[in-house]
């Protein structure tokens, strides 16, 4: 996945709460639309009117917010079914950083395993980087230094699993986490088939 180090640019604000995973993204559009253009079904029901125009007074069709880097959501963002490409087609729509006051469990892991960071702050801290995002001031974001900052006066630290921010700096999901031990792995295979060479079966020794 694409490392992540530092986002700076336009948030959008969508306070709506509990938006579930078949609001980001309708099942249907996981089964014949390729990964990376699953960004233009996206919230599908509320950027589109029954004749599939855009409606002119949803923030995702607003043109000043296309390809802003940083979503601001309601609370419980992201619950519902474990559907990972709801994280596929935020990252599509070009979104890097999700910041609400809460998400849904499966999905903030599934952010966390392919490189947008779910940020969580209290009400008081999202109430304002609305207001500055209104007064027209982009967001930095710095998983670094664990910090949201607008305003000069407006910096806010954000907690993260440790493991999980390397992981997300250095570019890795589980996976490639723990290839990053292929050798250690295969010594140790090798030394327990020796010690143990019932356990692996005699076709694999």
């Amino acid at each position: 996945m694409t490392p992540f180090s530092t986002v700076h640019g336009r948030a959008v604000v969508f306070s709506r709460p509990n938006i579930d995973t078949d609001v980001i993204i309708r099942i249907e559009r996981l089964m014949n639309v390729p990964r990376k253009e699953l960004g233009r079904y996206a919230f599908e029901a509320l950027r589109f009117d029954a004749n599939g125009e855009l409606k002119s007074d949803c923030v995702f069709n607003d043109p000043q917010n296309q390809a802003a880097p940083v979503l601001i959501a309601g609370e419980n963002f992201g619950c519902g079914s474990s559907r990972e490409g709801a994280v596929w087609a935020l990252e599509s729509m070009g979104f890097r950083c999700v910041i609400a006051e809460s998400f849904g469990d499966i999905f903030y892991n599934n952010c966390l395993q392919n490189g947008l960071l779910p940020i969580t702050l209290g009400t008081d801290a999202i109430a304002a980087l609305v207001a500055d995002t209104n007064a027209q001031h982009p967001i930095f974001v710095d998983l670094g230094l664990q910090i949201v900052v607008a305003a000069a006066d407006h910096k806010f630290h954000f907690d993260i699993d440790r493991l999980k921010r390397d992981a997300l700096l250095a570019g890795l999901d589980d996976i490639a986490s723990t290839l990053r031990y292929e050798a250690e792995i295969a010594a140790w295979q090798a030394a327990d088939q020796w010690l143990r060479p019932w356990v692996w079966g005699a076709s694999d020794i």
